[in-house]
């Protein structure tokens, strides 16, 4: 093993013998580790991308005798995280009898519907497009990938012949086929006339390898994938650089994070004129050496080459015409330059949509680009949600290194424009995009929260992620901002630390927001301190930390976030988590109930003002939280103890009993209160929603 660990360069050997061992001889548990070390390397597969099986000898449970059952990645899987249940498992036998009635090509899409008849375990996933091309195979363990080096070789002008001077007879080759029963007997064909290779070059596609078990049907995946690897770095070598060399050099870093700040909001509106996306930044070395380069021009509107590429990043990427160090701080300026490039592509994308469509495909689809690039600054994307517009920058970073790989050997191919449609609108793949689940009402939402490091903040963070935004934690303690952001999984939040009082601190925070998400839809200033003092022991700190941070940094947040809004020109809400002391006087609570009752005043002079732009701004006002909220730890809970004559332990009986409905209001009940602002009274400005029980005293009419 330590031997197969030194022979890898250009990929991870990640197998512990130890951990396959402990399978137990199980294939079908060595065939999922197998997936799952594979799809870890985004130089192998991309999420999504590529498939694996396994064949194995079970018992029929109608005849009780031994047949072949294949284990196969099921319809939208990742091999990354495959397990048990994302597979489906089919009769060998069935499959290949689906030979005698295929009819040709034209029939592809009515073979999909019969690999349901060769179902054995009836816990299957759905069975994919690639089935036919394990099953008709005769090997025990497959895999079917993407590796960027071996789609180079197969994107790269005389692909055949360039194959045959890599592996010589061990490896096979077939044309470019579309996915399907069709390109399974091509497979079957090439293995018939070259019964002694490895693995086999589909064109302009991927790589199918093989082995008699998984242990090494991975090994020979990695070697082949090795060997095309060197292979591409050699002849870089020889060149001495790649894409024509570089044209133009990028700003610095912390510049392209600034610039990638300040036009995000703009790309995200201009993106979201049918659908409201997400956006997502990179500006990695592979990145920058492609949209800085001299053939970026010549390369880009080409287009992708592997099938699952093009249909998570659109067939071609929109370049923008903006000089690195342009001054992007003129928002509508900008954009003014910006719209003629997005109705360019839209128009475009139309006239290939109306050149290539059939009688049957379906409607277009929404028509802004999905990749970005802007030269010496970096790659944007734009799509549904965090994760799809991530993987849809990921996929075009393995189309780069296609690019890059298929230019060192020969020259660059892509798909014909028809052949591309044909797989972005083929109604097997518009079938599965009608079985996506239903969207979450908060979906395509960003939201940045203050003081959401615990409390009340953090479980507004909750409801808004658990109905479908994607949120900004921001809080001034980094320590509890870490913690948690670690309750969250992976594309739904991040943090930054931020003190309301400072507006640096605040254009910090909405940088993170723009270029992590691309912007910002939802703001929820929670942040806040109580200070329950009588009007002689009231100073001058407590009341100006109250007014900095309740009055002032609910202002200077209104400031920053409508400015991004309205770049965004998508509309947006704007939340206070007031109180009902800003509404009722009592004692000791001269400072606190002063700053609360300006913060929603303001809700309301916000409100009347911004209503032309669609921000609807709304106030929040909880009473007696004592349970889980930050505010009643210490010094607050025993002032208002002390002003009502009881013990601090005695708070949360006591707040309960003077409300109508007798209840404890906790932090869950004020996270409602906001995701019915945000999420269900869309129509609603202006207003206060109290949650507090019932307080007659507190009643706004």
């Amino acid at each position: 093993m330590e031997n197969a660990l030194k022979k890898f360069k250009y990929v991870d050997y990640l197998w512990d013998q130890d951990h396959a061992d402990s399978f137990n001889e199980d294939q079908v548990a060595l065939f999922l580790y197998r997936s799952n070390l594979l799809g870890t390397d985004l130089r192998i597969t991309n999420y999504g991308g590529g498939n694996t099986s396994c064949k194995t000898i079970e018992k029929d449970p109608l005849t009780n005798e031994d047949t072949e059952v294949m284990w196969v990645k099921g319809s939208g899987g990742d091999i990354g995280t495959l397990t048990r249940a994302g597979i489906a498992g089919l009769y060998v036998n069935r499959l290949r009898n689906l030979k005698n009635v295929y009819k040709g090509l034209h029939d592809e899409d009515r073979m999909v519907g019969l690999f349901n008849h060769c179902i054995y375990d009836i816990n299957s996933k759905t069975p994919s497009i690639d089935t036919p091309l394990h099953g008709l195979l005769p090997f025990k363990h497959i895999d079917h990938l993407h590796p960027d080096a071996i789609i180079a070789i197969a994107s790269a002008e005389g692909s055949e012949q360039i194959t045959k001077e890599i592996w010589g007879d061990t490896m096979g080759w077939v044309p470019w086929q579309r996915p399907g029963f069709d390109l399974g007997l091509q497979l079957e064909k090439c293995l018939e006339k070259n019964p002694g290779i490895r693995g086999i070059v589909l064109g302009s596609h991927g790589l199918f390898t093989w082995g008699d078990t998984s242990f090494e049907c991975y090994m020979n995946s990695l070697e082949v994938i090795e060997i095309a690897s060197n292979y591409i770095e050699e002849k870089i070598k020889e060149q001495g650089s790649v894409f024509g060399g570089q044209k133009i050099e990028s700003l610095p870093k912390d510049k392209r994070l600034n610039k990638a700040a300040q036009i995000m909001p703009l790309l995200r509106g201009l993106c979201s004129s049918e659908n409201r996306m997400i956006g997502h930044f990179s500006d990695s070395d592979v990145v920058l050496e492609f949209i800085n380069s001299h053939n970026l021009e010549k390369l880009a509107p080409m287009g992708t080459s592997c099938p699952d590429h093009f249909l998570r990043t659109k067939i071609q990427p929109l370049v923008l015409q903006l000089d690195k160090n342009e001054d992007l701080s003129n928002g509508d300026a900008i954009l003014e330059k910006l719209k003629p490039a997005f109705e360019a592509y839209r128009a475009e994308y139309a006239s290939y949509y109306n050149t290539c469509k059939k009688d049957n495909s379906p409607a277009m689809r929404d028509a802004n680009p999905v990749i970005i690039i802007y030269p010496g600054i970096g790659m944007f994307s734009f799509a549904k949600d965090k994760q799809t517009t991530r993987v849809a920058s990921e996929f075009y970073v393995n189309a780069i290194n296609v690019m890059r790989g298929a230019e060192a050997i020969s020259s660059y191919t892509s798909l014909p424009r028809q052949e591309a449609f044909d797989i972005e609108y083929w109604l097997l793949e518009e079938a599965k995009l009608s079985r996506m689940p239903k969207e979450q009402p908060l979906s395509r939402k960003v939201a940045l929260i203050t003081g959401a490091g615990g409390g009340i903040g953090k479980a507004i963070a909750d409801k808004l992620t658990a109905e479908g935004a994607n949120v900004v934690l921001t809080d001034i303690a980094e320590d509890r901002l870490i913690e948690a952001n670690a309750t969250y999984k992976r594309d739904v939040s991040t943090f930054a630390v931020c003190d309301v009082t400072d507006k640096h601190s605040i254009a910090v925070a909405f940088d993170k927001a723009c270029v992590e998400f691309g912007g910002v839809d939802i703001i929820v200033h929670s942040a806040g301190l109580a200070i329950s003092k009588p009007l002689e022991d009231t100073n001058d700190e407590d009341w100006n930390i109250l007014q900095d941070i309740l009055v002032k940094g609910q202002f200077e947040l209104a400031k920053q976030a409508v400015a991004i809004m309205r770049k965004q020109n998508l509309g947006g809400d704007y939340i206070s988590i007031a109180s009902k002391n800003g509404l009722v006087a009592g004692p000791n609570n001269v400072a606190y109930g002063t700053a609360k009752a300006a913060q929603q005043h303001m809700v309301r002079l916000l409100a009347a003002e911004l209503g032309k732009d669609k921000v609807r701004v709304n106030t929040v006002n909880p009473d007696g939280v004592i349970v889980g909220s930050k505010i009643w730890e210490g010094a607050w809970a025993e002032g208002r103890a002390r002003a009502n004559g009881i013990s601090v332990e005695e708070l949360p009986a006591f707040y309960a009993k003077r409300n109508l409905l007798n209840e404890i209001i906790t932090p869950d009940d004020i996270a409602n209160g906001v995701f019915s602002l945000v999420g269900i009274l869309t129509k609603t400005t202006g207003n206060i929603v109290n949650i507090d029980g019932g307080m007659a005293n507190a009643f706004v009419r």
